[in-house]
C-alpha cells in the first residue's frame, strides 16, 4: 500500500509577509493576500476548468506583480477546492474495486431504500461508484462486539485482491462488517494488497469512519477510495507549480468541518474535502459575526453557478454528520434523503441549490419561466460577457435591470455588453411570455430568488429555526445583489454585507484554524454505562488529536480539544449531537450529558420523552485544534479599492417603483449612514439597496441594510 508524499512544503516556518487564501468556484477564482496588519491584496479571475491549479499559479503571478510582491513574501497558503466534489458530480473517479463481506456485496445499490421524490416513478438512484463486477466478497464474520465468529483465510483474501488486480482497478476500498469494532480482517486484506500491489491506493473503512451503519460506512469508505488518485494528483501538481514559481510556504487545504489540514493529510483522506469550498464563506461569517457582536446570522453565498445558505447559532456554526453529494440540492439529514452519494463525516451544515449568476433563464414546455440549474458557467459565461453565451442567465437579467453596472465589471477587467443582454431576454424571455422586457428580467429575479429560498430554509425552518429571528450575512459575487430581495420574502430585517464580499470564501480561509475530527462507537445506554470506560474513550481520542496536532507542529499551549457525543433515544436511527464537558466523566456527568440530549431533542423537534426513556451514546466525538499565536481576524482590512466617482443610473424595482434614477456610490460613502435607493459598487461585488432600506458602514467596514418593520 502506497505511502503518501507530504506536501505541505519546504517553508514550515510561515516567516513571510503574507497569509494567502485562494477559493477555485465554477466560474471565477479568487485570491486574497492578507498581512498582520489587515492589508489586503486581491485577485479575481476565470477559473481554468481543465487544471484549475494553473489559475492558482497564475493569479497569484499576476498579483506578485501589480503589488510589487514577491513569493518570499508567502508565509502560507489555504486553499478552498472543488476537485473532490467535481470529480463524484462528474462520475470522473478512480475504477475502484471494493473487498466486502459475504452477504454485503450490494449494500451500495441497496443503500437504505430512502427516495428524495417519493412519488416519482421516473427517479433512479445515482450508479454505484463501484460496479457490481468490482465488488468482491470474503467469507468472514465479526460479530457486533467485536468477537472473530469466523476467521478470514489469508487465501480467500488473496484471490479477491487477484481478481480485482486483473480487472485493472486503480484503487481498491476494504470495507468489512462489523470492522468497526474490530479491524483484524480489514488488516489483514490490506497486508494482502500491500503484498500484491505495494503502490496501489487503497483504504479500510476502519481507517476512514470506525462507526456502526454499514451502508453509510461503506459509502464514505469508497467515496474516499473513488476521489484518493483525483486528489492527491491535483495537490501534487498544485505544490510542484508554486515550487516552480519560487512560492515553497506550507499549503494548507479546508475540509467540509470548517478546519484546515496540511495538504498531505487531504491527500490522504479526500473525503474530508468533498465540500472544502462552500465551507469556507461560513467559517468566514463565523469570525465576522463574533467580531461584529451578532450570535446568530444565516449565511447566503451565492456565485455564478450556485446559492449556498448555512446556520451560524450562538457564536457556532452548524456541523452535521451526514450528507449527499450529486443528489440536486446538497443535503444534511433533511427532510427527503437518498438522492446522491452518502457521506457520514463531519461538515459544516450547508444546503446548496444551482442558481447563481451564470443560471440559465428558459421557458419549460408547460410556458413557464425557469432559472437553473443548467448554468453557462466561466466559458461561454452570460451572453453579456462577449464570450460567446447564447443563453439568457440571471447576470444578464441583472445587467438588463440596471442592478449591475452595464460597461464593466471588476473594476473594468471584464467588458459588458448590456445590449447584448436586453436583446437575448427581449428574444428567449420576454415575446414569448408576452411581457414587457423589464418585466421579464425582473421576473427572472424572483425565479431565482425563490429557488434559493429553498437553501436558507431547509438550514432553518426545517431544522425548528424561525430565520427572522437571525441576520442575513451575504456574500459570493452576486450575494449581496439579491440579499435584500432574500430577506423580504422570509422576513429577515438585518443584512451584513462585509468588505471584499465577491472573494470572502477566500477571506474565510484565512480566518480559518487547522482541525483534527476523531470519534469512535460506543453504543451504550447512559443510565447503565460505566462511566470510567467512557471516560477513556474520550481520553483515547483526545490523545489521537494531541498527538496529530503535535506533529503539525503545535505545542501544549497552542492545542484544545473540544468533546462532542452523538446521542438518541434507545430505538430511535437518527442521533443529536450535543457537547460535552471537558471534564472527568463520572455518573453525575452521564446524567448531565442525557438532560443536555433531551434538551436538544426539544428544541429540534419541539418534544422530548419523559425521564423513564433510555437515552443511547452513540458515538463519542472529540475536535482538536491547532491555535495560532496571533488572531487570525485582523481588527479591520484595509483594502486596495479602485475608488469610483459618484453616478448615477436607472434602475428597476418592480412594479411598485419602477425605473428610478438610482445613485451608484463606494462603499466609503455610507460610512455616516444613508437611505435607499443606492447601488454600491465594488471591484468584485455589487450590493443593490432597494427604495426604504436603511444602510450604513460601521466600525470595522462592514454594509449593514436594515428592512423597515413590515
Amino acid at each position: 500500500m502506497r505511502q503518501l508524499t507530504n506536501n505541505k512544503g519546504k517553508n514550515p516556518s510561515g516567516q513571510g509577509r503574507f497569509r494567502i487564501g485562494v477559493d477555485i468556484g465554477g466560474t471565477f477564482t479568487d485570491i486574497v493576500l492578507l498581512d498582520d496588519d489587515g492589508n489586503v491584496i486581491s485577485k479575481k479571475i476565470s477559473s481554468s476548468v481543465e487544471n484549475y491549479a494553473l489559475a492558482i499559479v497564475e493569479g497569484l503571478e499576476s498579483a506578485f506583480a501589480e503589488h510589487g510582491a514577491a513569493p518570499d513574501d508567502v508565509a502560507e497558503i489555504m486553499h478552498g477546492t472543488t476537485v473532490a466534489s467535481n470529480a463524484i458530480l462528474e462520475l470522473d473517479g478512480a475504477r475502484v474495486g471494493l473487498v466486502t463481506s459475504k452477504g454485503f456485496r450490494d449494500v451500495l445499490e441497496l443503500r437504505t431504500l430512502r427516495m428524495p421524490r417519493l412519488y416519482d416513478l421516473t427517479w433512479e438512484k445515482p450508479p454505484p461508484l463501484v460496479e457490481r463486477y468490482l465488488r468482491m466478497v470474503v467469507d468472514e464474520r465479526v460479530n457486533a462486539a467485536g468477537e472473530v465468529v469466523r476467521p478470514l483465510a489469508r487465501d480467500d483474501a488473496t484471490r479477491a485482491v487477484r481478481r480485482l488486480l486483473e480487472e485493472k482497478v486503480e484503487a481498491i476500498a476494504i470495507c468489512l462488517v462489523n470492522s468497526y469494532a474490530n479491524p483484524v480482517h480489514e488488516r489483514l486484506v490490506a497486508a494482502v494488497v500491500e503484498e500484491l500491489a505495494p503502490d496501489l491506493p487503497c483504504c479500510t473503512s476502519f481507517d476512514v469512519l470506525p462507526e456502526i451503519k454499514e451502508y453509510e460506512r461503506t459509502s464514505t469508505t469508497v467515496v474516499n477510495t473513488y476521489v484518493l488518485p483525483i486528489v492527491e494528483r491535483y495537490l501534487k501538481t498544485l505544490r510542484e507549480g508554486l515550487d516552480a514559481h519560487g512560492v515553497d510556504a506550507p499549503l494548507l487545504i479546508m475540509q467540509s468541518n470548517g478546519g484546515l489540514t496540511p495538504a498531505a493529510d487531504a491527500a490522504a483522506r479526500p473525503v474530508n474535502i468533498v465540500e472544502s469550498g462552500p465551507a469556507a464563506g461560513v467559517v468566514g461569517a463565523r469570525a465576522i459575526a463574533r467580531q461584529s457582536g451578532l450570535d446568530n446570522v444565516i449565511s447566503f453565498d451565492m456565485g455564478g453557478t450556485t446559492a449556498k445558505a448555512s446556520l451560524v447559532e450562538r457564536g457556532e456554526y452548524t456541523r452535521t454528520r451526514e450528507y449527499s453529494v450529486g443528489g440536486g440540492i446538497m443535503t444534511g439529514s433533511r427532510l427527503l434523503t437518498g438522492g446522491g452519494y452518502l457521506l457520514n463525516v463531519p461538515a459544516i451544515d450547508l444546503a446548496e441549490v444551482g442558481a447563481g449568476g451564470g443560471s440559465i433563464v428558459h421557458i419549460d414546455t408547460g410556458g413557464s419561466m425557469q432559472v437553473g440549474p443548467r448554468s453557462a458557467g466561466a466559458r461561454p459565461g452570460p451572453v453579456c460577457y462577449g464570450l460567446g453565451g447564447e443563453a439568457p442567465t440571471v447576470t444578464d437579467a441583472s445587467v438588463a435591470l440596471g442592478h449591475l453596472n452595464p460597461s464593466f465589471l471588476c473594476g473594468g477587467e471584464l467588458p459588458i455588453d448590456a445590449e447584448a443582454s436586453r436583446r437575448v431576454l427581449s428574444e428567449e424571455v420576454a415575446r414569448p411570455l408576452g411581457l414587457a422586457p423589464d418585466r421579464a428580467a425582473w421576473g427572472a429575479q424572483q425565479v431565482a430568488i425563490a429557488n434559493m429560498i429553498r437553501a436558507i430554509r431547509a438550514v432553518s425552518s426545517e431544522r425548528g429555526r424561525d430565520p427572522r429571528g437571525y441576520a442575513l450575512f451575504a456574500f459570493g459575487g452576486n450575494g449581496a445583489l439579491f440579499a435584500t430581495g432574500m430577506a423580504e420574502e422570509l422576513g429577515m430585517r438585518t443584512i451584513v454585507v462585509p468588505p471584499a464580499a465577491g472573494l470572502f470564501s477566500a477571506f474565510g480561509l484565512l480566518y480559518a484554524e487547522i482541525e483534527h475530527h476523531y470519534s469512535r462507537t460506543v453504543r451504550r445506554v447512559l443510565r447503565d454505562a460505566d462511566p470510567a470506560s467512557i471516560d477513556a474513550i474520550y481520553r483515547e481520542l483526545e490523545s489521537q488529536a494531541d498527538t496529530q496536532l503535535a506533529a503539525d507542529g503545535f505545542d501544549t499551549e497552542h492545542r484544545a480539544c473540544t468533546r462532542g457525543a452523538m446521542l438518541h433515544y434507545q430505538g430511535q436511527i437518527y442521533e443529536l449531537e450535543v457537547l460535552v464537558p471537558a471534564t472527568r466523566i463520572d455518573r453525575a456527568a452521564l446524567d448531565a450529558l442525557a438532560e443536555s440530549f433531551g434538551r436538544e431533542h426539544e428544541r429540534t423537534y419541539g418534544h422530548r420523552a419523559g425521564a423513564e426513556e433510555p437515552v443511547e451514546l452513540v458515538t463519542a466525538q472529540v475536535l482538536g485544534r491547532g491555535l495560532g499565536e496571533r488572531p487570525r481576524v485582523p481588527e479591520r482590512l484595509s483594502l486596495r479599492d479602485r475608488e469610483i466617482a459618484s453616478r448615477s443610473r436607472r434602475a428597476y424595482f418592480g412594479r411598485t417603483h419602477g425605473w428610478i434614477d438610482t445613485p451608484v456610490v463606494a462603499r466609503t460613502a455610507l460610512a455616516g449612514g444613508g437611505e435607499g435607493p443606492c447601488i454600491i459598487e465594488e471591484y468584485d461585488s455589487t450590493c443593490l439597496v432597494p427604495p426604504g432600506v436603511r444602510a450604513h458602514v460601521d466600525g470595522r467596514g462592514n454594509l449593514v441594510l436594515t428592512r423597515p418593520d413590515s
